[in-house]
């Protein structure tokens, strides 16, 4: 990419990142009950997800997966459900991703789970895949080579979407903060669970 599109492209795909989304909730919500770092490994499934979609994007494969909205279906069915079903247990004060009632002792939920919700929630969205697109090819330069264009374009959307996410989770963070000191575990417990819930029924009918 040369100089003028890439200080171009930055801002543009910040802006998009930035924009309240499932991932930015689930970031927030993910901030609110697990803690900022234990995040960071739901955000690393949403970067290798946003990173394939965009790959894909690029190289035409977006434009088959759109054609077959059923693959899509499949992946929101599965991935919503388990949002959902989270959600609810947070809303029941209950599981693995509520908080307890002694904040002293974080949810546990392991990293795999998190990295999962990250990826499902990042390439289970068709809207994500027609934004791609759309917004990256125009700035794709046809006399210079594919890859190193890329790549470069890649890291800054990873890059976007970390620094984005990493606002929304201290977002949730503080919250937590803000409501622990009435020590009102339940409410957050309930505002949790209606964010990971919205965040499912978001998916399924996106």
């Amino acid at each position: 990419m040369d100089l003028t599109n890439l200080l171009l492209f930055i801002p543009t795909f910040f802006l998009v990142s930035i924009t309240p989304g499932m991932c930015m909730t689930l970031a927030m919500t993910l901030g609110m009950t697990v803690g900022i770092r234990r995040s960071l490994w739901m955000m690393a499934g949403e970067m290798v997800g946003v990173s394939l979609v965009a790959i894909a994007a690029v190289l035409g494969v977006a434009a088959i997966m759109l054609s077959y909205p059923q693959m899509f279906t499949v992946f929101k069915l599965i991935g919503g459900s388990y949002l959902a079903y989270l959600g609810i247990q947070m809303w029941r004060s209950r599981g693995k991703m509520a908080i307890p009632d002694t904040l002293s002792a974080p949810p546990k939920i392991g990293r795999k789970d998190l990295a999962t919700q990250g990826f499902v929630t990042a390439i289970a969205n068709p809207k994500g895949w027609a934004f791609m697109i759309s917004l990256l090819p125009p700035f794709i330069e046809h006399g210079r080579a594919l890859w190193p264009q890329l790549s470069t374009m890649v890291v800054i959307i990873a890059l976007s979407e970390l620094t984005c996410m990493l606002i929304y989770a201290s977002g949730g963070k503080s919250l937590r903060l803000f409501l622990n000191r009435s020590g009102n575990v339940r409410l957050m417990n309930r505002i949790s669970g209606s964010l990971m819930i919205g965040v499912a029924l978001w998916l399924v009918l996106g």
